[in-house]
């Protein structure tokens, strides 16, 4: 697929910076309009000293023009770079006059869309370029630059090529049913597939890590009445953000917070106390909590040494992706010493809300969970991402059960084939234009 129509876009400097405003231009007929803009014809990858002029021939503004023919440039179109002044007046003229020589205005992520339309990108590479431009840290900077880069492409490339040969392997013995050998009895077959599950095992816990570092972590508070959910949130946020008193159920709603933990993106959502209760309020923020629990990455139950046991059975119906963690408060009341532990499924912190004592410990779990220190081969990952590798487990799953019980071979070669076409959307060899649409329209202007 190729993209032909000319484009054009402005991006301007942000204040404080060099005040350097760029308009960009691609196309087939960037040639034509880099030589009437320069009055000679430019040469490639070069700077040239120019006075940009209007159709009157009065001179709108002064910089530097480069020329970037095909397919050697970011679109794999011919490329015009136009470097001026960063005045928003000047921009404005500049786009008007190259719009008169034929290009138009780009649409939100378009350059990009070229860019993979033309073979320069694939789309989870494309999809980098956004992450890369809204990172909220270093670490997120860092993982997004290494999708950009490939890495994240070329993991799941290895997968989907594995993939193949499993299917290839399955459909091969589908050919001979009058064999009296039972091919898909093969244990070679049975090691593939085990395989190839703990590979996207791996693959998943590592887009769920670059997920992470790309939105945030997302937290539910959640807990009895009085437990200190609304303290321990203050507390992590520095302020009084949510009222605290001794009266139960006064949070009636969820009270969110957005929070930075050395760079790393993290969104708090204290909710109402779970429990029975005949108030229509208190019971209406009693169900919103439980909806901030089905869309949390993290539920963290705040309790007490009293109650800690008993209050697990409000983390018995989680969905197995939600990272489970037991805070237990106040030990500024029972002189408990701070630390923590694993068991019964989840992290164990001890702290106080009150004092802070142990908090430290929970902020650097937190950032742990959230993708810091990963690693250098951290890659981002999107929600789309994760939800695809998801599905795919689904279907290798389906095709262990049938392999195993009917040993059907249509079936699990359906399975696969279906798993092949849900892991090729993430980089774009199976893609709809729906997805493309929705994709690049959530670009800023110039990419």
């Amino acid at each position: 697929m190729t993209a032909n129509t000319d484009t054009i876009t402005a991006i301007a400097s942000a204040p404080g910076a060099a005040g350097v405003g760029v308009v960009r231009v691609s196309g087939p007929a960037v040639p034509a309009i880099a030589q009437n803009l320069l009055g000679r014809e430019p040469q490639p990858r070069h700077a040239h000293f120019a006075a940009f002029r209007d159709v009157a021939g009065e001179l709108i503004d002064r910089g530097l023009l480069l020329y970037f023919p095909a397919p050697a440039s970011y679109t794999g179109e011919h490329v015009l770079e136009l470097q001026g002044h960063g005045s928003a007046v000047l921009l404005d003229a500049l786009l008007r006059r190259v719009c008169e020589l034929g290009a138009r205005l780009a649409r939100p992520g378009e350059f990009t869309e070229r860019a993979f339309l033309n073979g320069k990108l694939d789309l989870a590479q494309a999809e980098a370029v956004a992450d890369l431009i809204a990172a909220r840290s270093h670490a997120g900077a860092r993982a997004a630059l290494r999708s950009m880069e490939g890495v994240f492409s070329r993991k799941v490339e290895t997968l989907l090529q594995a993939l193949i040969a499993l299917r290839v392997h399955i459909e091969a013995a589908i050919d001979f049913p009058e064999e009296e050998i039972d091919f898909l009895a093969d244990p070679a077959i049975a090691r593939q597939l085990e395989a190839l599950r703990t590979q996207l095992a791996e693959l998943l816990r590592e887009a769920q890590r670059g997920l992470r570092l790309n939105d945030g972590l997302r937290v539910a508070i959640i807990g009895r009445p009085n437990a200190g959910k609304s303290s321990l949130l203050n507390a992590l946020a520095g302020n009084e953000r949510a009222i605290v008193t001794d009266i139960a159920g006064t949070t009636r709603d969820v009270l969110r917070e957005q929070l930075s933990l050395d760079g790393i993106a993290l969104e708090l959502a204290d909710t109402a106390g779970l429990r029975d209760t005949n108030d229509p309020i208190e019971r209406e923020g009693v169900r919103r909590a439980h909806g901030e629990l089905a869309r949390a990455d993290i539920a963290l139950l705040v309790t007490d040494a009293q109650n800690a046991v008993g209050d697990l059975a409000l983390l018995a119906d989680l969905p197995g992706a939600v990272e489970r963690l037991v805070l237990v408060n106040k030990i500024d009341l029972d002189h408990t010493v701070e630390h923590h532990e694993q068991r019964d499924g989840a992290t164990w912190l001890w702290a106080s809300a009150k004092t802070g004592a142990g908090l430290d410990v929970l902020r650097e779990h937190l950032k742990r969970l959230a993708g810091a220190g990963s690693g250098e081969g951290a890659f981002s990952a999107r929600r789309r991402h994760v939800l695809a590798l998801q599905q795919v487990a689904v279907h290798l799953d389906h095709t262990a059960h049938v392999l195993d019980t009917s040993r059907a071979g249509e079936l699990a070669a359906e399975e696969l084939r279906q798993a092949q076409h849900t892991l090729g959307e993430i980089t774009g060899s199976y893609s709809s234009d729906d997805l493309l649409g929705a994709i690049f329209s959530s670009f800023c202007i110039g990419k």
